[in-house]
């Protein structure tokens, strides 16, 4: 059922509205990029320290590391919508805080980590903090912003901003773990988390939309549960086998509990998302390649982090330097992006974008495992990093313009959601069928192989990964070529995989997104049926 809820005590109609159409000021936006930025310094550290995971933390397996990544995403991407109506509810600014708070304790837990299980909660009470920043940050500009170029300019910014996160994060993971101890890195981002809180306390200015809008907890428990167990299926089945029972019933389970929240959202009265916004085209379009495109993307730093930290056991620092090349550009790109925002179609931003993205990710599959350079990636990883600065932008904007204004907090949330949902699933589908092949091949080379027959089992106990990693005075060390060799084939096919997305949601954009006219016809159209059954 559907619990309808007050928002701090506002009767009236004219007193909603008036908090619901907040102008920007000055300290809000600054508040609003501080935010998104920390949240994203917070999601981003994790991927640049695999390397140092597996020497400092001792996983048992390669799926501990998707774990640790997918722990921060999976409440972002699970619990975004209902972060979404409590800010529409409450209050936005109180959610910039307490998201600020939450990710504050997270950070403290992870830094403090001694084990695996520990990095696990701390980055998922950090990934709850997450959660609430992301939509709520978005919310509040493109509920501030009155006019579709002025909306425009500040997603452009947002977008930005959260890139800047991209830019600082792999600097931040790279020089404490090079120069000094990784665990500074989770310290930095918890005093920058209580700084921003009380900023955020002090100077933001409120805002709601809480018309319409009510707590779903069969719908939030449907899909958080349904996105749980389709995340724990995809990274525990190259460990546990696919055809296992734990993970074909987590698969089914999934299917079912996600189907579920779909029948739940067209029954209840106030939906956490409302399924007649799949009916604009553009809207649907945009979300299904800001799901497979943000996929593209973070599969891709998943990749080349355990192509550079854990097979070629290049530093952190080195490592930083490729994401830097991939997340970091966007806020140099920022004048450029916002005047081709406000000039042209998004489908030409968006499928030029994704084309990037697909030609530097078809390098970065035939790189050689023996290529360790920094000049070596700079084309691979600076096309997709250019890519994705214009994809990013325009994606944001594309689903949150095709949506009535009066639904900016639901479309920021469905924003948010589908986006970390691509991003989940990056390093989670990336890594399974990674890991996959490579044990495949690397099975298969020990086999062929009768001077390895003594250490075989051991080998084939320890994984590629493992073997890769061990002493020189280990026996099964000597098995350690086939099991680079096995990762590298399964590494390149992650970097492929992540083209053939990119590629499609390039041909899926420019040759099925409307323009202008058509998306604004689409939300009359919305509007007008939304209206009758308000009167009916």
């Amino acid at each position: 059922m559907s619990i309808p809820l007050s928002a701090s005590g506002a009767s009236s109609t004219e007193t909603r509205r008036s908090v619901s159409h907040t102008t920007l000021n000055t300290a809000t936006i600054v508040a609003v990029g501080l935010a998104v930025c920390l949240a994203q310094i917070g999601l981003a550290v994790p991927a640049t320290l695999n390397g140092t995971f597996q020497t400092v933390l001792h996983p048992t397996g390669a799926s501990q590391l998707d774990w640790i990544s997918d722990c921060t995403l999976l409440p972002i991407a699970a619990l975004e919508l209902t972060f979404g109506v409590l800010g529409d509810l409450f209050g936005r600014k109180k959610l910039l805080v307490g998201g600020a708070v939450l990710l504050f304790i997270g950070e403290i837990i992870s830094g403090s980590s001694t084990g695996v299980a520990q990095m696990y909660v701390g980055q998922f009470i950090a990934g709850l903090g997450s959660a609430a920043l992301f939509p709520t940050t978005l919310a509040i500009i493109a509920s501030g912003s009155h006019t579709h170029a002025g909306r425009a300019r500040m997603i452009a910014l947002w977008a930005a901003l959260l890139s800047t996160g991209n830019f600082i994060a792999p600097m931040l993971g790279g020089l404490t773990a090079t120069y000094g101890s990784w665990r500074t890195a989770f310290w930095i981002i918890s005093a920058l988390s209580a700084a921003v809180a009380v900023f955020c306390w002090f100077f933001t200015t409120d805002s709601r939309s809480p018309e319409g809008r009510s707590l779903d907890v069969p719908g939030q428990t449907a899909v958080g549960l349904g996105l749980f167990a389709l995340l724990y299926a995809v990274i525990e089945g190259p460990t546990a086998g696919w055809g296992s029972a734990t993970v074909i019933g987590c698969f089914i389970a999934a299917a079912v509990l996600l189907v579920a929240f779909v029948v739940i959202e067209t029954r209840v009265e106030n939906p956490l998302l409302r399924m007649d916004l799949f009916r604009n085209r553009a809207f649907s379009l945009a979300a299904a390649v800001t799901v497979l495109g943000m996929f593209s993307f973070l599969g891709t730093a998943y990749s080349i982090s355990i192509r550079m930290e854990v097979i070629q056991h290049q530093s952190a620092m080195r490592c930083a330097f490729a994401f830097i090349l991939l997340s970091g550009l966007t806020i140099f790109l920022l004048p450029l992006t916002s005047f081709m925002m406000a000039r042209y179609q998004p489908r030409w931003i968006l499928g030029g974008g994704f084309l990037l993205m697909a030609v530097g990710q078809l390098l970065a599959s035939q790189l050689p495992i023996t290529e360790t350079s920094l000049p070596s990636i700079i084309l691979p990883m600076g096309l997709v990093g250019v890519g994705f600065s214009f994809a990013v932008s325009s994606v944001t904007a594309t689903v949150v313009n095709t949506v009535p204004s009066k639904l900016a907090g639901m479309a920021a949330a469905t924003t948010s959601m589908v986006r970390d949902f691509g991003f989940a699933m990056g390093p989670a589908l990336i890594g399974a069928v990674a890991l996959s092949k490579a044990a495949t091949n690397f099975n298969a080379a020990l086999a062929g192989d009768s001077s390895l027959s003594a250490v075989r089992a051991a080998a084939e106990g320890a994984g590629a990964v493992a073997t890769n990693s061990v002493p020189a005075d280990v026996p099964f060390s000597k098995a350690a070529p086939l099991a680079v060799k096995a990762l590298d084939s399964g590494y390149s096919l992650g970097f492929l995989i992540c083209a053939i997305a990119a590629l499609v949601c390039c041909v899926v954009t420019v040759a099925l997104l409307g323009g202008k006219k058509e998306q604004e016809a689409e939300i009359a159209m919305i509007e007008a049926e939304s209206a009758e059954s308000a009167a009916a």
